[in-house]
């Protein structure tokens, strides 16, 4: 999993659930964004618990088990009183803008923002510290993630911004060496899902995590 993000900690709550069911007891290593990715593309982890679509389109040795099970939204987080404004992702080309280090969906996102705007943070309270001391115009991250940041830290003075920029499932990814497994795997996940076990265990994981996030 990625370290350090709301989502991530919410999906190491649920898929060992979901593993479970199948009688087998997975660990789950946290890790910076781009050493995840290195980790379970080589093949020395298994796989990842939580990615979006274009994770397994750019990543050929891991193949994606075919039903999302959560979702993020991708938001911009910037200080009361700017004159930033952000309707689209294209927007973004006018603002330097802060995002954390290896997490697709805001790569994706700014694609086409020119490189000497961009700054990779090593998490979101640190992205969120760039725009409140001004060397960033807007943070880029799940806004659940980002809400609970600004909490945390007590920015007051930082808010998001009204547009979505992007909804995004996600997914599990497998390492082809173990692609055998993916058929059971997605049978299990899409029995839960159709029962409404998987909403309720992730709802009870949302719950904990965000209490724990939260002071």
């Amino acid at each position: 999993s990625i370290e350090g993000l709301l989502e991530q900690e919410v999906g190491r709550l649920v898929i060992p659930q979901v593993f479970a069911k199948m009688g087998i007891k997975i660990t789950i290593t946290p890790l910076p964004g781009n050493r995840a990715q290195a980790a379970a593309t080589s093949g020395k982890k298994d796989g990842e618990i939580m990615r979006i679509y274009s994770y397994g389109v750019n990543n050929p040795t891991v193949i994606r088990v075919p039903t999302p099970y959560y979702s993020l939204e991708t938001n911009g987080f910037i200080k009361k009183g700017s004159s930033v404004v952000i309707n689209t992702k294209d927007d973004l080309t006018r603002y330097e803008v802060a995002k954390v280090l290896g997490v697709k969906h805001t790569d994706n996102i700014t694609k086409g923002v020119p490189a000497n705007q961009l700054t990779d943070m090593g998490d979101t309270e640190k992205a969120m510290i760039a725009v409140m001391k001004g060397r960033a115009d807007v943070a880029l991250t799940n806004r659940t993630d980002g809400l609970l940041a600004i909490e945390r830290a007590g920015f007051a003075e930082i808010i998001p911004i009204d547009t979505t920029l992007a909804v995004l499932n996600l997914y599990m990814y497998i390492h082809k060496s173990k692609a055998d497994i993916i058929p059971r795997l997605e049978e299990t996940l899409t029995t839960m899902k159709d029962s409404g076990e998987l909403a309720e265990i992730i709802k009870k994981a949302e719950a904990t995590t965000i209490k724990r996030f939260t002071p």
